[in-house]
Protein backbone atom coordinates (compact mmCIF):
# COMPACT_ATOMS: atom_id res chain seq x y z
CA UNK A 1 0.00 0.00 0.00
CA UNK A 2 1.13 3.53 -0.79
CA UNK A 3 1.18 5.37 2.52
CA UNK A 4 2.53 8.79 1.63
CA UNK A 5 3.32 10.84 -1.45
CA UNK A 6 5.61 13.86 -1.17
CA UNK A 7 5.78 16.31 -4.08
CA UNK A 8 8.02 19.34 -4.46
CA UNK A 9 8.54 21.79 -7.31
CA UNK A 10 6.32 19.88 -9.72
CA UNK A 11 4.07 22.00 -11.91
CA UNK A 12 2.01 24.34 -9.73
CA UNK A 13 2.80 22.32 -6.58
CA UNK A 14 5.60 23.92 -4.62
CA UNK A 15 5.71 21.46 -1.74
CA UNK A 16 2.94 19.16 -0.54
CA UNK A 17 2.49 15.86 1.24
CA UNK A 18 -0.40 13.54 0.51
CA UNK A 19 -1.06 11.07 3.31
CA UNK A 20 -2.85 7.99 2.10
CA UNK A 21 -4.29 4.88 3.65
CA UNK A 22 -6.61 1.99 2.93
CA UNK A 23 -9.96 2.56 1.33
CA UNK A 24 -11.01 5.24 -1.13
CA UNK A 25 -9.19 8.58 -1.31
CA UNK A 26 -10.54 11.29 -3.61
CA UNK A 27 -8.73 14.40 -4.79
CA UNK A 28 -10.76 17.42 -5.86
CA UNK A 29 -10.11 21.08 -6.53
CA UNK A 30 -10.70 23.96 -8.88
CA UNK A 31 -9.79 23.56 -12.52
CA UNK A 32 -6.09 24.30 -12.92
CA UNK A 33 -5.36 23.82 -9.24
CA UNK A 34 -3.01 20.94 -9.95
CA UNK A 35 -5.05 17.77 -9.39
CA UNK A 36 -3.50 16.13 -12.41
CA UNK A 37 -0.03 16.84 -11.00
CA UNK A 38 -0.72 14.19 -8.37
CA UNK A 39 -1.23 11.62 -11.13
CA UNK A 40 1.84 13.00 -12.92
CA UNK A 41 3.84 12.54 -9.72
CA UNK A 42 2.67 8.95 -9.43
CA UNK A 43 3.63 8.37 -13.05
CA UNK A 44 7.17 9.59 -12.33
CA UNK A 45 7.32 7.36 -9.26
CA UNK A 46 6.37 4.40 -11.42
CA UNK A 47 9.25 5.08 -13.82
CA UNK A 48 7.26 7.03 -16.39
CA UNK A 49 8.85 9.35 -18.90
CA UNK A 50 10.16 12.58 -17.37
CA UNK A 51 9.25 15.94 -18.85
CA UNK A 52 11.53 18.77 -17.77
CA UNK A 53 8.68 21.15 -18.63
CA UNK A 54 6.81 19.83 -15.58
CA UNK A 55 9.48 21.30 -13.25
CA UNK A 56 8.12 24.34 -11.45
CA UNK A 57 9.19 27.64 -13.00
CA UNK A 58 12.38 28.92 -11.35
CA UNK A 59 13.17 25.61 -9.62
CA UNK A 60 16.29 23.57 -10.38
CA UNK A 61 14.51 20.24 -10.09
CA UNK A 62 11.26 18.51 -9.14
CA UNK A 63 11.22 15.66 -6.64
CA UNK A 64 8.65 12.98 -5.89
CA UNK A 65 8.89 10.53 -3.00
CA UNK A 66 6.57 7.69 -2.11
CA UNK A 67 6.48 5.59 1.03
CA UNK A 68 5.30 2.05 0.36
CA UNK A 69 4.31 -0.52 2.97
CA UNK A 70 5.88 -3.78 1.89
CA UNK A 71 4.90 -6.11 4.72
CA UNK A 72 2.62 -8.30 2.60
CA UNK A 73 4.43 -7.86 -0.72
CA UNK A 74 7.15 -10.51 -0.75
CA UNK A 75 7.80 -10.12 -4.46
CA UNK A 76 8.18 -6.36 -4.06
CA UNK A 77 10.58 -6.79 -1.12
CA UNK A 78 12.69 -9.15 -3.19
CA UNK A 79 12.77 -6.72 -6.13
CA UNK A 80 13.87 -3.89 -3.82
CA UNK A 81 16.69 -5.97 -2.34
CA UNK A 82 17.78 -7.17 -5.79
CA UNK A 83 18.05 -3.49 -6.81
CA UNK A 84 20.36 -2.84 -3.85
CA UNK A 85 17.75 -1.07 -1.73
CA UNK A 86 16.69 -1.67 1.87
CA UNK A 87 13.34 -2.34 3.51
CA UNK A 88 13.23 -0.52 6.85
CA UNK A 89 10.46 -1.26 9.35
CA UNK A 90 8.43 -2.84 6.59
CA UNK A 91 8.57 0.32 4.45
CA UNK A 92 10.36 1.31 1.27
CA UNK A 93 10.98 4.83 -0.02
CA UNK A 94 10.82 5.29 -3.79
CA UNK A 95 12.08 8.60 -5.17
CA UNK A 96 12.51 10.38 -8.48
CA UNK A 97 14.26 13.64 -9.35
CA UNK A 98 13.70 15.52 -12.61
CA UNK A 99 16.10 18.37 -13.34
CA UNK A 100 15.00 21.46 -15.22
CA UNK A 101 17.72 20.63 -17.76
CA UNK A 102 16.05 17.29 -18.40
CA UNK A 103 18.21 14.86 -16.42
CA UNK A 104 16.33 12.29 -14.34
CA UNK A 105 17.48 10.19 -11.38
CA UNK A 106 15.76 7.46 -9.38
CA UNK A 107 16.15 5.73 -6.00
CA UNK A 108 14.74 2.51 -4.57
CA UNK A 109 15.09 1.96 -0.83
CA UNK A 110 17.92 4.49 -0.65
CA UNK A 111 19.87 2.96 -3.55
CA UNK A 112 20.44 4.98 -6.72
CA UNK A 113 19.11 2.95 -9.66
CA UNK A 114 18.37 3.44 -13.38
CA UNK A 115 14.86 4.66 -14.12
CA UNK A 116 14.11 1.35 -15.85
CA UNK A 117 14.86 -0.47 -12.59
CA UNK A 118 12.50 1.86 -10.70
CA UNK A 119 9.82 1.05 -13.27
CA UNK A 120 10.39 -2.70 -12.89
CA UNK A 121 10.20 -2.49 -9.09
CA UNK A 122 7.18 -0.14 -8.87
CA UNK A 123 5.06 -1.36 -11.78
CA UNK A 124 3.37 -4.20 -9.84
CA UNK A 125 2.26 -1.76 -7.13
CA UNK A 126 -0.09 0.65 -8.89
CA UNK A 127 -2.46 0.56 -11.84
CA UNK A 128 -3.13 4.08 -13.17
CA UNK A 129 -6.26 4.63 -15.24
CA UNK A 130 -7.06 7.86 -17.01
CA UNK A 131 -9.26 8.88 -19.88
CA UNK A 132 -6.49 7.68 -22.20
CA UNK A 133 -6.89 4.21 -20.70
CA UNK A 134 -10.42 4.11 -22.04
CA UNK A 135 -8.84 4.22 -25.48
CA UNK A 136 -6.32 1.58 -24.40
CA UNK A 137 -9.27 -0.66 -23.53
CA UNK A 138 -10.31 -0.44 -27.16
CA UNK A 139 -7.15 -2.24 -28.28
CA UNK A 140 -7.35 -5.97 -28.86
CA UNK A 141 -4.13 -6.61 -26.93
CA UNK A 142 -5.43 -4.86 -23.82
CA UNK A 143 -8.70 -6.78 -24.00
CA UNK A 144 -6.89 -10.10 -24.28
CA UNK A 145 -4.62 -9.18 -21.36
CA UNK A 146 -7.65 -8.30 -19.21
CA UNK A 147 -9.27 -11.64 -20.01
CA UNK A 148 -6.07 -13.52 -19.18
CA UNK A 149 -5.82 -11.70 -15.84
CA UNK A 150 -9.36 -12.73 -15.01
CA UNK A 151 -8.62 -16.34 -15.93
CA UNK A 152 -6.39 -16.67 -12.89
CA UNK A 153 -3.54 -19.05 -12.20
CA UNK A 154 -4.62 -21.99 -14.45
CA UNK A 155 -4.88 -19.77 -17.51
CA UNK A 156 -1.66 -17.94 -16.57
CA UNK A 157 0.19 -21.26 -16.32
CA UNK A 158 -1.02 -22.35 -19.75
CA UNK A 159 -0.14 -18.95 -21.22
CA UNK A 160 3.37 -19.15 -19.76
CA UNK A 161 3.92 -22.69 -21.08
CA UNK A 162 2.66 -21.68 -24.51
CA UNK A 163 4.89 -18.58 -24.64
CA UNK A 164 7.97 -20.61 -23.67
CA UNK A 165 7.24 -23.24 -26.30
CA UNK A 166 6.52 -20.56 -28.90
CA UNK A 167 9.93 -18.99 -28.19
CA UNK A 168 11.53 -22.41 -28.72
CA UNK A 169 9.69 -22.75 -32.05
CA UNK A 170 10.91 -19.32 -33.18
CA UNK A 171 14.53 -20.23 -32.41
CA UNK A 172 14.20 -23.62 -34.12
CA UNK A 173 12.66 -22.18 -37.28
CA UNK A 174 15.26 -19.41 -37.41
CA UNK A 175 18.08 -21.96 -37.08
CA UNK A 176 16.50 -24.17 -39.74
CA UNK A 177 16.21 -21.24 -42.14
CA UNK A 178 19.85 -20.34 -41.53
CA UNK A 179 21.05 -23.90 -42.16
CA UNK A 180 18.99 -24.29 -45.33
CA UNK A 181 19.83 -20.81 -46.59
CA UNK A 182 23.55 -21.21 -45.96
CA UNK A 183 23.93 -24.68 -47.50
CA UNK A 184 26.09 -23.31 -50.35
CA UNK A 185 28.31 -21.36 -47.96
CA UNK A 186 28.60 -24.40 -45.69
CA UNK A 187 29.64 -26.58 -48.65
CA UNK A 188 32.28 -24.01 -49.66
CA UNK A 189 33.58 -23.87 -46.09
CA UNK A 190 33.69 -27.67 -45.93
CA UNK A 191 35.80 -27.83 -49.14
CA UNK A 192 38.23 -25.28 -47.75
CA UNK A 193 38.54 -27.24 -44.52
CA UNK A 194 39.11 -30.52 -46.36
CA UNK A 195 41.92 -28.93 -48.39
CA UNK A 196 43.58 -27.45 -45.32
CA UNK A 197 43.27 -30.62 -43.28
CA UNK A 198 44.71 -32.56 -46.23
CA UNK A 199 47.74 -30.27 -46.29
CA UNK A 200 48.31 -30.73 -42.58
CA UNK A 201 47.84 -34.50 -42.83
CA UNK A 202 50.31 -34.81 -45.72
CA UNK A 203 53.03 -33.00 -43.77
CA UNK A 204 52.13 -34.79 -40.51
CA UNK A 205 53.76 -32.26 -38.16
CA UNK A 206 54.61 -33.26 -34.59
CA UNK A 207 54.17 -31.07 -31.51
CA UNK A 208 57.17 -28.75 -31.07
CA UNK A 209 58.85 -30.07 -34.23
CA UNK A 210 59.40 -26.61 -35.74
CA UNK A 211 61.46 -25.43 -32.75
CA UNK A 212 63.51 -28.64 -32.67
CA UNK A 213 64.34 -28.48 -36.41
CA UNK A 214 65.26 -24.80 -36.20
CA UNK A 215 67.83 -25.62 -33.51
CA UNK A 216 69.18 -28.60 -35.51
CA UNK A 217 69.48 -26.56 -38.69
CA UNK A 218 71.50 -23.90 -36.91
CA UNK A 219 73.78 -26.53 -35.41
CA UNK A 220 74.37 -28.25 -38.77
CA UNK A 221 74.97 -24.98 -40.56
CA UNK A 222 77.72 -23.93 -38.10
CA UNK A 223 79.25 -27.40 -37.49
CA UNK A 224 82.84 -26.37 -38.46
CA UNK A 225 82.77 -23.27 -36.29
CA UNK A 226 81.38 -25.22 -33.36
CA UNK A 227 83.99 -27.99 -33.80
CA UNK A 228 86.88 -25.45 -33.81
CA UNK A 229 85.58 -23.85 -30.66
CA UNK A 230 85.21 -27.26 -28.95
CA UNK A 231 88.79 -28.33 -29.90
CA UNK A 232 90.19 -25.05 -28.60
CA UNK A 233 88.34 -25.53 -25.34
CA UNK A 234 89.55 -29.13 -25.03
CA UNK A 235 93.20 -28.05 -25.57
CA UNK A 236 92.87 -25.41 -22.91
CA UNK A 237 91.50 -27.94 -20.46
CA UNK A 238 93.69 -30.91 -21.29
CA UNK A 239 96.47 -30.58 -23.86
CA UNK A 240 97.69 -33.70 -25.67
CA UNK A 241 100.95 -32.00 -26.76
CA UNK A 242 102.26 -31.18 -23.29
CA UNK A 243 101.36 -27.49 -23.43
CA UNK A 244 100.21 -25.85 -20.20
CA UNK A 245 96.56 -26.61 -19.61
CA UNK A 246 93.94 -26.16 -16.91
CA UNK A 247 94.38 -29.67 -15.51
CA UNK A 248 98.17 -29.32 -15.12
CA UNK A 249 97.93 -25.84 -13.62
CA UNK A 250 95.30 -26.97 -11.14
CA UNK A 251 97.39 -30.01 -10.18
CA UNK A 252 100.45 -27.79 -9.55
CA UNK A 253 98.43 -25.45 -7.33
CA UNK A 254 96.95 -28.40 -5.37
CA UNK A 255 100.45 -29.91 -4.77
CA UNK A 256 101.84 -26.60 -3.54
CA UNK A 257 99.08 -26.15 -0.95
CA UNK A 258 99.00 -29.81 -0.01
CA UNK A 259 102.75 -29.58 0.88
CA UNK A 260 102.10 -26.99 3.60
CA UNK A 261 98.88 -28.57 4.94
CA UNK A 262 100.59 -29.48 8.23
CA UNK A 263 101.48 -25.86 8.93
CA UNK A 264 97.99 -24.42 8.41
CA UNK A 265 94.61 -26.26 8.19
CA UNK A 266 93.29 -23.52 5.90
CA UNK A 267 95.89 -24.42 3.29
CA UNK A 268 94.73 -28.02 3.52
CA UNK A 269 91.11 -27.00 2.94
CA UNK A 270 92.12 -25.06 -0.17
CA UNK A 271 94.08 -28.06 -1.42
CA UNK A 272 90.98 -30.24 -0.97
CA UNK A 273 88.88 -27.81 -2.97
CA UNK A 274 91.48 -27.84 -5.77
CA UNK A 275 91.28 -31.65 -5.73
CA UNK A 276 87.53 -31.40 -6.33
CA UNK A 277 88.14 -28.85 -9.06
CA UNK A 278 90.57 -31.25 -10.75
CA UNK A 279 87.94 -33.98 -10.83
CA UNK A 280 85.40 -31.53 -12.31
CA UNK A 281 87.89 -30.37 -14.97
CA UNK A 282 88.51 -33.96 -15.97
CA UNK A 283 84.73 -34.51 -16.44
CA UNK A 284 84.29 -31.26 -18.40
CA UNK A 285 87.30 -32.03 -20.61
CA UNK A 286 85.78 -35.44 -21.43
CA UNK A 287 82.39 -33.88 -22.27
CA UNK A 288 84.00 -31.23 -24.49
CA UNK A 289 85.96 -33.93 -26.33
CA UNK A 290 82.77 -35.97 -26.86
CA UNK A 291 80.90 -32.84 -28.09
CA UNK A 292 83.70 -32.07 -30.57
CA UNK A 293 83.68 -35.64 -31.84
CA UNK A 294 79.88 -35.48 -32.41
CA UNK A 295 80.06 -32.38 -34.61
CA UNK A 296 80.27 -33.92 -38.06
CA UNK A 297 79.42 -31.99 -41.19
CA UNK A 298 76.40 -33.72 -42.85
CA UNK A 299 75.20 -31.80 -45.94
CA UNK A 300 72.52 -34.40 -46.67
CA UNK A 301 71.01 -34.06 -43.19
CA UNK A 302 71.18 -30.26 -43.41
CA UNK A 303 69.30 -30.35 -46.71
CA UNK A 304 66.66 -32.70 -45.27
CA UNK A 305 66.15 -30.47 -42.23
CA UNK A 306 65.86 -27.36 -44.39
CA UNK A 307 63.31 -29.06 -46.66
CA UNK A 308 61.25 -30.22 -43.67
CA UNK A 309 61.31 -26.76 -42.17
CA UNK A 310 60.06 -25.32 -45.47
CA UNK A 311 57.09 -27.70 -45.37
CA UNK A 312 56.30 -26.70 -41.79
CA UNK A 313 56.65 -23.00 -42.64
CA UNK A 314 54.09 -23.41 -45.42
CA UNK A 315 51.63 -24.63 -42.78
CA UNK A 316 52.37 -21.88 -40.24
CA UNK A 317 51.83 -19.21 -42.92
CA UNK A 318 48.23 -20.40 -43.32
CA UNK A 319 47.04 -22.04 -40.13
CA UNK A 320 48.96 -20.72 -37.13
CA UNK A 321 52.03 -18.98 -35.81
CA UNK A 322 53.56 -22.26 -34.58
CA UNK A 323 53.14 -25.94 -35.35
CA UNK A 324 51.29 -26.36 -32.04
CA UNK A 325 48.78 -23.74 -33.22
CA UNK A 326 48.50 -25.51 -36.59
CA UNK A 327 47.69 -28.77 -34.83
CA UNK A 328 45.06 -27.00 -32.68
CA UNK A 329 43.51 -25.51 -35.84
CA UNK A 330 43.42 -28.96 -37.43
CA UNK A 331 41.65 -30.42 -34.40
CA UNK A 332 39.00 -27.67 -34.41
CA UNK A 333 38.69 -27.87 -38.18
CA UNK A 334 38.02 -31.59 -38.06
CA UNK A 335 35.17 -31.03 -35.60
CA UNK A 336 33.74 -28.22 -37.71
CA UNK A 337 33.98 -30.37 -40.84
CA UNK A 338 31.95 -33.12 -39.17
CA UNK A 339 29.30 -30.53 -38.35
CA UNK A 340 29.30 -29.12 -41.90
CA UNK A 341 29.16 -32.54 -43.51
CA UNK A 342 26.08 -33.36 -41.43
CA UNK A 343 24.00 -30.52 -42.93
CA UNK A 344 21.35 -32.90 -44.19
CA UNK A 345 21.19 -34.56 -40.81
CA UNK A 346 20.87 -31.17 -39.12
CA UNK A 347 18.07 -30.15 -41.43
CA UNK A 348 16.22 -33.39 -40.78
CA UNK A 349 16.70 -33.03 -37.01
CA UNK A 350 15.53 -29.39 -37.02
CA UNK A 351 12.50 -30.20 -39.15
CA UNK A 352 11.60 -33.03 -36.78
CA UNK A 353 11.99 -30.74 -33.79
CA UNK A 354 9.92 -28.03 -35.48
CA UNK A 355 7.10 -30.46 -36.25
CA UNK A 356 7.15 -31.80 -32.70
CA UNK A 357 6.98 -28.30 -31.20
CA UNK A 358 4.19 -27.30 -33.56
CA UNK A 359 2.19 -30.37 -32.54
CA UNK A 360 2.69 -29.58 -28.84
CA UNK A 361 1.80 -25.94 -29.46
CA UNK A 362 -1.36 -27.00 -31.26
CA UNK A 363 -2.47 -28.96 -28.21
CA UNK A 364 -1.54 -26.13 -25.84
CA UNK A 365 -3.27 -23.57 -28.04
CA UNK A 366 -6.46 -25.63 -27.96
CA UNK A 367 -6.29 -25.86 -24.16
CA UNK A 368 -5.57 -22.13 -23.87
CA UNK A 369 -8.47 -21.27 -26.17
CA UNK A 370 -10.86 -23.44 -24.16
CA UNK A 371 -9.73 -21.78 -20.92
CA UNK A 372 -10.24 -18.35 -22.46
CA UNK A 373 -13.71 -19.30 -23.67
CA UNK A 374 -14.70 -20.32 -20.17
CA UNK A 375 -13.11 -17.23 -18.59
CA UNK A 376 -14.74 -15.00 -21.24
CA UNK A 377 -18.19 -16.23 -20.26
CA UNK A 378 -17.57 -15.62 -16.56
CA UNK A 379 -16.00 -12.19 -17.13
CA UNK A 380 -18.82 -11.11 -19.43
CA UNK A 381 -21.39 -12.01 -16.78
CA UNK A 382 -19.37 -10.26 -14.04
CA UNK A 383 -18.92 -7.02 -16.03
CA UNK A 384 -22.57 -7.02 -17.08
CA UNK A 385 -23.63 -7.37 -13.45
CA UNK A 386 -21.35 -4.47 -12.50
CA UNK A 387 -22.82 -2.32 -15.28
CA UNK A 388 -26.28 -2.96 -13.82
CA UNK A 389 -24.97 -1.38 -10.62
CA UNK A 390 -23.54 1.52 -12.65
CA UNK A 391 -26.94 2.67 -13.96
CA UNK A 392 -26.70 0.59 -17.13
CA UNK A 393 -29.28 -2.07 -16.16
CA UNK A 394 -29.96 -3.22 -19.70
CA UNK A 395 -26.34 -3.32 -20.88
CA UNK A 396 -24.67 -6.62 -21.64
CA UNK A 397 -20.99 -7.22 -22.24
CA UNK A 398 -19.94 -10.33 -24.11
CA UNK A 399 -16.39 -11.33 -24.87
CA UNK A 400 -15.82 -13.01 -28.21
CA UNK A 401 -12.93 -15.44 -28.48
CA UNK A 402 -12.33 -16.41 -32.10
CA UNK A 403 -9.65 -17.74 -34.44
CA UNK A 404 -8.67 -17.10 -38.03
CA UNK A 405 -8.62 -20.25 -40.17
CA UNK A 406 -5.98 -20.73 -42.88
CA UNK A 407 -6.40 -23.20 -45.76
CA UNK A 408 -2.94 -24.77 -45.47
CA UNK A 409 0.15 -24.36 -43.32
CA UNK A 410 1.92 -22.78 -46.31
CA UNK A 411 -0.56 -19.88 -46.49
CA UNK A 412 1.50 -16.65 -46.38
CA UNK A 413 -0.47 -15.19 -43.47
CA UNK A 414 1.98 -15.68 -40.65
CA UNK A 415 2.63 -18.80 -38.56
CA UNK A 416 -0.08 -21.45 -38.41
CA UNK A 417 -0.86 -24.33 -36.08
CA UNK A 418 -3.01 -27.41 -36.50
CA UNK A 419 -5.65 -27.28 -33.76
CA UNK A 420 -8.44 -29.83 -33.58
CA UNK A 421 -7.99 -30.77 -37.22
CA UNK A 422 -7.91 -27.25 -38.69
CA UNK A 423 -5.11 -24.85 -39.49
CA UNK A 424 -5.38 -21.53 -37.65
CA UNK A 425 -3.24 -18.41 -37.47
CA UNK A 426 -1.06 -18.34 -34.35
CA UNK A 427 1.15 -15.92 -32.48
CA UNK A 428 3.09 -15.55 -29.27
CA UNK A 429 -0.18 -15.15 -27.29
CA UNK A 430 -1.95 -18.13 -28.86
CA UNK A 431 -4.50 -18.51 -31.62
CA UNK A 432 -7.28 -16.35 -30.16
CA UNK A 433 -8.61 -12.96 -31.17
CA UNK A 434 -10.32 -11.44 -28.12
CA UNK A 435 -12.91 -8.69 -28.54
CA UNK A 436 -15.18 -7.00 -25.99
CA UNK A 437 -18.71 -6.41 -27.31
CA UNK A 438 -21.30 -4.11 -25.73
CA UNK A 439 -25.04 -4.17 -26.17
CA UNK A 440 -26.04 -0.97 -24.35
CA UNK A 441 -29.78 -1.64 -24.42
CA UNK A 442 -32.18 -4.56 -24.55
CA UNK A 443 -32.54 -5.82 -28.09
CA UNK A 444 -29.52 -3.90 -29.34
CA UNK A 445 -26.87 -5.72 -31.29
CA UNK A 446 -23.61 -6.38 -29.47
CA UNK A 447 -20.99 -4.19 -31.08
CA UNK A 448 -17.25 -3.69 -30.49
CA UNK A 449 -16.49 -1.06 -27.86
CA UNK A 450 -14.81 1.26 -30.35
CA UNK A 451 -17.96 1.29 -32.48
CA UNK A 452 -20.85 1.26 -30.04
CA UNK A 453 -19.80 2.90 -26.75
CA UNK A 454 -19.93 6.56 -25.78
CA UNK A 455 -17.31 8.19 -23.56
CA UNK A 456 -19.47 7.80 -20.46
CA UNK A 457 -20.24 4.20 -21.28
CA UNK A 458 -16.55 3.47 -21.80
CA UNK A 459 -15.78 4.96 -18.38
CA UNK A 460 -18.29 2.66 -16.72
CA UNK A 461 -17.21 -0.41 -18.70
CA UNK A 462 -13.60 0.18 -17.62
CA UNK A 463 -14.62 0.66 -13.99
CA UNK A 464 -16.82 -2.44 -14.12
CA UNK A 465 -13.90 -4.38 -15.58
CA UNK A 466 -11.50 -3.24 -12.85
CA UNK A 467 -14.00 -4.13 -10.13
CA UNK A 468 -14.41 -7.57 -11.71
CA UNK A 469 -10.64 -7.99 -11.94
CA UNK A 470 -10.01 -6.76 -8.38
CA UNK A 471 -10.39 -10.29 -6.99
CA UNK A 472 -7.41 -11.42 -9.08
CA UNK A 473 -5.21 -9.32 -6.80
CA UNK A 474 -3.22 -8.02 -9.74
CA UNK A 475 -2.17 -4.76 -8.03
CA UNK A 476 -2.72 -3.42 -4.52
CA UNK A 477 -3.41 0.20 -5.54
CA UNK A 478 -5.66 1.68 -8.24
CA UNK A 479 -5.50 5.29 -9.42
CA UNK A 480 -8.35 6.75 -11.50
CA UNK A 481 -7.82 10.13 -13.14
CA UNK A 482 -11.23 11.58 -14.01
CA UNK A 483 -12.45 8.33 -15.47
CA UNK A 484 -15.94 9.52 -14.58
CA UNK A 485 -15.83 12.11 -17.38
CA UNK A 486 -19.07 12.06 -19.33
CA UNK A 487 -20.96 10.55 -16.38
CA UNK A 488 -23.52 12.37 -14.30
CA UNK A 489 -26.69 12.04 -12.28
CA UNK A 490 -27.61 8.61 -11.00
CA UNK A 491 -24.80 7.02 -12.96
CA UNK A 492 -22.29 9.19 -11.08
CA UNK A 493 -23.66 7.96 -7.75
CA UNK A 494 -23.30 4.38 -8.89
CA UNK A 495 -19.72 5.06 -10.02
CA UNK A 496 -18.94 6.32 -6.53
CA UNK A 497 -20.59 3.28 -4.98
CA UNK A 498 -18.59 0.86 -7.12
CA UNK A 499 -15.33 2.69 -6.40
CA UNK A 500 -16.14 2.33 -2.72
CA UNK A 501 -16.77 -1.40 -3.30
CA UNK A 502 -13.39 -1.73 -5.06
CA UNK A 503 -11.77 0.08 -2.13
CA UNK A 504 -12.82 -2.69 0.24
CA UNK A 505 -10.19 -4.99 -1.28
CA UNK A 506 -7.71 -2.50 -2.74
CA UNK A 507 -6.35 0.96 -2.10
CA UNK A 508 -8.09 3.36 -4.48
CA UNK A 509 -7.09 6.93 -5.35
CA UNK A 510 -9.49 8.97 -7.52
CA UNK A 511 -9.11 12.41 -9.09
CA UNK A 512 -12.67 13.55 -9.75
CA UNK A 513 -14.86 16.56 -10.45
CA UNK A 514 -18.09 14.82 -9.45
CA UNK A 515 -19.48 15.44 -5.94
CA UNK A 516 -21.48 12.21 -6.21
CA UNK A 517 -18.20 10.29 -6.44
CA UNK A 518 -16.36 12.35 -3.83
CA UNK A 519 -19.12 11.68 -1.28
CA UNK A 520 -18.10 8.00 -1.12
CA UNK A 521 -14.52 8.72 -0.15
CA UNK A 522 -13.02 7.47 3.09
CA UNK A 523 -10.51 10.29 2.79
CA UNK A 524 -11.06 13.55 0.91
CA UNK A 525 -8.10 15.68 -0.20
CA UNK A 526 -8.56 19.04 -1.87
CA UNK A 527 -5.97 20.86 -3.96
CA UNK A 528 -5.96 24.53 -2.96
CA UNK A 529 -4.54 27.15 -5.28
CA UNK A 530 -3.13 30.44 -4.07
CA UNK A 531 -1.77 33.39 -6.00
CA UNK A 532 0.40 36.13 -4.51
CA UNK A 533 0.28 38.13 -7.72
CA UNK A 534 3.40 36.62 -9.23
CA UNK A 535 3.53 32.92 -8.47
CA UNK A 536 0.75 30.36 -8.26
CA UNK A 537 1.16 27.54 -5.75
CA UNK A 538 -0.95 24.55 -4.85
CA UNK A 539 -1.17 22.54 -1.68
CA UNK A 540 -2.87 19.31 -0.66
CA UNK A 541 -5.16 19.44 2.39
CA UNK A 542 -7.05 16.55 3.99
CA UNK A 543 -10.60 17.66 4.85
CA UNK A 544 -12.64 17.21 8.01
CA UNK A 545 -16.36 16.42 7.80
CA UNK A 546 -17.32 20.12 7.88
CA UNK A 547 -14.73 20.93 5.24
CA UNK A 548 -16.08 18.11 3.07
CA UNK A 549 -19.57 19.64 3.10
CA UNK A 550 -18.12 22.95 2.02
CA UNK A 551 -16.07 21.36 -0.78
CA UNK A 552 -19.01 19.30 -2.04
CA UNK A 553 -21.11 22.47 -2.01
CA UNK A 554 -18.55 24.16 -4.21
CA UNK A 555 -18.53 21.20 -6.56
CA UNK A 556 -22.35 21.15 -6.70
CA UNK A 557 -23.14 24.83 -7.01
CA UNK A 558 -19.84 26.61 -7.56
CA UNK A 559 -20.15 28.34 -4.15
CA UNK A 560 -19.26 27.10 -0.68
CA UNK A 561 -21.82 28.91 1.49
CA UNK A 562 -25.05 28.14 -0.32
CA UNK A 563 -27.50 26.66 2.19
CA UNK A 564 -29.22 24.56 -0.43
CA UNK A 565 -25.89 23.31 -1.76
CA UNK A 566 -24.72 22.50 1.79
CA UNK A 567 -27.94 20.59 2.41
CA UNK A 568 -27.48 18.67 -0.82
CA UNK A 569 -23.87 17.95 0.08
CA UNK A 570 -24.88 16.69 3.51
CA UNK A 571 -27.49 14.48 1.89
CA UNK A 572 -24.87 12.99 -0.44
CA UNK A 573 -22.53 12.30 2.47
CA UNK A 574 -25.27 10.69 4.56
CA UNK A 575 -26.38 8.50 1.66
CA UNK A 576 -22.81 7.38 1.01
CA UNK A 577 -21.88 6.78 4.65
CA UNK A 578 -22.96 3.11 4.78
CA UNK A 579 -20.77 2.35 1.77
CA UNK A 580 -17.64 3.85 3.24
CA UNK A 581 -15.14 1.88 5.28
CA UNK A 582 -14.75 2.80 8.94
CA UNK A 583 -11.37 4.50 8.86
CA UNK A 584 -9.88 6.94 11.41
CA UNK A 585 -9.62 10.57 10.52
CA UNK A 586 -6.21 11.71 9.33
CA UNK A 587 -4.70 14.98 10.60
CA UNK A 588 -4.77 17.90 8.23
CA UNK A 589 -1.49 18.61 6.47
CA UNK A 590 -0.49 20.97 3.71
Amino acid sequence: MLEELRISQLGVIESSTLELGPGLTVITGETGAGKTMVVTALGLLLGGRADSGAVRSGAKQARVEGVVTARDLDGFRGAVEDAGGEVEDGQVVLARNVAAQGRSRAWVGGASVPVTTLADVAEPLVAVHGQSDQHRLLRAGAQRASLDRFGGEPLAATTSSYAALWAELVVTERTLAEVVGSARERAREADQLRFGLGEVESVDPQPGEDAELAAEETRLGFADTLRTAAETAREALSSEEGAPDALATTSTARQALDGVREHDPAAGELADRLTELGHLLVDVAGDVASYAASLDTDPARLAAVSERRASLTALTRKYGETIDEVLAWAEDGAKRLLDLEDTDGQIAELESRRDRIRAELGELAGTLSAQRQEAAHRLGVAVSDELTSLAMPHATVTIAVSQQDTPTPETPAGPQLLVDGRWVRAGVHGIDDVEFLLAANTGADARPLHKGASGGELSRVMLALEVSLAETGSVPTFVFDEVDAGVGGKAAIEVGRRLAALARTSQVLVVTHLPQVAAYADRHVVVHKSNDGTVTTSGLVSLTDDDRERELSRMLAGVEDSDSARAHARELLDAAAPERACLPERPTRG
